[in-house]
């Protein structure tokens, strides 16, 4: 392993590459020895109980109002603890997993195909390269019956087969049908069922909803959270919160890429605040690319579009065997011109392959010249998803019960008619499975500030199986984190603080400080231009494909961005009222710095695993290769100071029940 410098700046003697440092391994405290499927009965009857009169006198921050936030907000609430509940939307109903489209996951074994709590453990331990930990995998895959059984009573309007039976559909990575649906718009029935609940809560007054605020800052006070510091970003009013314990819910960091399917508004700051204070952040690099997104389309395009995986089922992906067909109508491509790639490539899961691989081969036959539609630059970035087949087989009506709001919103957005031409793909990120790290409690490094759903790296590994992101947000939320943060909050009744206190007003000074620089500087690039042109190196560098020589450069061309960030950026409006600039530039700021770290996490992981694909670590056949002698760890980074490298922390990951193996899907 090289230590010679190879960045423009000159490191500190010492460090890996120049780059960061090597500190002591990390483990998880939390997770009981013994059978998995014992485990979680567990920890849930050792965790301490706090009786219902002192829940009143307790109270909890929760940051984010998506699945893993809001039912979080409405159990904890409903348990009797003074919950505060903040969003940077107008509205709790408009957080970004009302997006998600496919369906949740759950182990019920309802089509009697074989499934059960067991494999759908295993089916994620491998979807995820074996990169996950088999406790807090185990646990997910255990209490996701209950979540169907919960969303179901809240009146989730799951599809339904003829005798009134809920329905379930197949997604990537497995070969059962264990999906729960509502058409394509299940993450927006889920989010509704959860909002319910949550606003139950505030009706009774257990929850207090900041909506249109955003966490700017986590106050530590003696070593644990106790607090935060949020903007109101209607009236710009900085604003100090304190509670006993902080849960941040904040969701994925897919938007330091610029083009993605997340909503415009996600960002990292949340957490990426919290890793500045001492939370270590896990497994940054780990970047999930979804096949199934509306191809880009040109250079004036703010975000991509998601296509449900869901659609992989019915529909069949393929494009020309030859260059030279690309142009011409699909329908005029007859059966023998035609490559389906994926059903030739991997025959027993064919177009149900997980979503890394999917992503990969798309790029593989685009890169060949047999890419289609139309040239962005020089290449057609393009496949087909080609519902032709089905319509025999079904019928258009049939087709459009299931997917039918799905076509016509590719049709609204295409101008092509699904039914009739088919469909153009390509992949696009859509999900992070790196996130702060925390142990079998959901505790981050940092005590009293746990982390659930996306904004957590637990339950994934290096890449997340189609319809898991609802399963973990709503288990998190619903079933596992209430269980766990009353052991922390037993311990209290905790030291009351105020705004006078020396860590809140050191917290509070700093976000001053932070608004008051990016308004100052006053230069001549506007955010977006700078959050564009770090995207442009993220994807080209850290995308679909990472390379030593490329990692290294995109950490140059990162901080030289960061440099001329904080010297040329010029911010619109004033600190004291709405001002989205000011709201993009400190979220630019933030990923400016975690794009670096993932970079750093992406060359210092010399094996390919699941979305991680590193070129010079591949099979004859171009799939991943995965090295674990050296590489079956959580990387788990520490916040080297402003000036300071990253410190690598390492979580060895054990596997007892699961046999690590390479990853096969033909």
């Amino acid at each position: 392993m090289t230590t010679t410098p190879t960045t423009s700046s000159t490191p500190a003697p010492g460090l890996v590459y120049g780059l960061y440092s090597e500190g002591e391994p990390i483990t998880d405290t939390k997770a009981p020895d013994g059978p998995i499927d014992r485990r979680w009965n567990t920890r849930k009857f050792e965790a301490a109980l706090v009786n219902p009169a002192n829940r009143r006198k307790l109270s909890v921050i929760i940051v984010g109002t998506g699945l893993a936030g809001g039912a979080a907000a409405a159990t904890l609430g409903e348990a009797g603890y003074h919950v505060k509940s903040f969003c940077y939307q107008d509205s709790p109903r408009r957080a970004h997993s009302i997006a998600a489209q496919g369906g949740i996951n759950a182990a019920k074994n309802y089509k009697n195909d074989g499934d059960s709590t067991y494999r759908l453990f295993y089916d994620t331990v491998k979807g995820g390269d074996y990169r996950s930990r088999e406790s807090n995998v185990y646990r997910l895959a255990e209490v996701s019956a209950n979540i169907i059984d919960q969303c179901v009573a809240q009146g989730v309007p799951f599809a339904r087969e003829y005798g009134g039976l809920l329905d379930n559909r197949s997604f990537g990575g497995v070969q059962v049908s264990r999906t729960f649906y509502a058409r394509g718009q299940t993450g927006q029935q889920l989010l509704i069922g959860a909002y319910q609940a949550l606003e139950r809560q505030v009706a009774a007054g257990t929850v207090e909803m900041f909506s249109r605020h955003e966490m700017l800052e986590v106050i530590v006070v003696d070593g644990k959270a106790r607090g935060i510091i949020a903007r109101d970003l209607v009236t710009g009013e900085i604003e100090t919160h304190l509670a006993d314990a902080v849960v941040l819910a904040s969701g994925g960091y897919g938007n330091v890429f610029y083009l993605s399917t997340n909503a415009m508004g996600s960002n990292v700051t949340a957490t990426w605040r919290a890793h500045r204070k001492g939370a270590y952040f896990g497994n940054p690099c780990y970047t999930q690319i979804h096949p199934t997104c509306i191809p880009v389309a040109g250079d004036h395009q703010s975000k991509l579009t998601l296509m449900s995986e869901s659609l992989r089922n019915d529909g069949r992906i393929w494009v020309p065997k030859r260059a030279e067909d690309c142009d011409k109508d699909p329908r005029q491509i007859p059966e023998e011109d035609r490559d389906y790639y994926l059903e030739r490539i991997y025959p027993s899961f064919g177009n149900l392959v997980p979503r890394d691989i999917a992503s990969r081969q798309a790029k593989n036959v685009c890169d060949e010249g047999r890419g289609v539609g139309p040239k962005v630059g020089d290449f057609r970035r393009g496949v087909y998803l080609d519902f032709t087949d089905a319509l025999k087989r079904m019928s258009a009506d049939a087709v459009a019960e299931k997917y039918g709001n799905l076509l016509d919103m590719y049709q609204r957005i295409t101008g092509e008619n699904p039914y009739e031409v088919p469909m153009r793909i390509y992949p696009a990120v859509h999900y992070t499975m790196g996130g702060l790290w925390v142990d079998y409690d959901l505790q981050s490094t940092i005590p009293g500030l746990f982390v659930a759903g996306e904004a957590n790296f637990s339950d994934h590994g290096a890449n997340r199986l189609g319809a898991s992101a609802l399963m973990q947000g709503l288990g998190d939320g619903y079933f596992v984190l209430p269980h766990t943060i009353r052991d922390y909050l037993a311990k209290g009744p905790f030291e009351k603080i105020d705004e006078s206190h020396e860590a809140v007003v050191e917290a509070r000074a700093s976000v001053d400080a932070r608004v008051a620089k990016l308004l100052s500087i006053n230069g001549d690039r506007s955010v977006d231009s700078f959050h564009k042109e770090l995207g442009t190196v993220m994807w080209e560098y850290c995308g679909m494909e990472r390379s030593e020589e490329g990692l290294l450069k995109a950490i140059d061309l990162i901080r030289g961005l960061r440099d001329e960030f904080w010297r040329n950026v010029k911010v619109l409006g004033g600190a004291d009222t709405l001002n989205q600039s000011l709201e993009k530039a400190g979220r630019v700021a933030d990923f400016l710095e975690l794009g670096e770290l993932m970079c750093i996490d992406a060359l210092h992981r010399r094996e390919s695993c699941g979305g991680h694909f590193r070129a010079e670590s591949q099979t004859d056949d171009g799939e991943a290769l995965r090295h674990d002698e050296e590489y079956a760890y959580v990387a788990a980074w520490e916040w080297g100071g402003q000036d300071g490298a990253p410190v690598l922390h390492k979580e060895d990951l054990v596997y007892e029940f699961v046999e690590l193996k390479q990853r096969s899907y033909k």
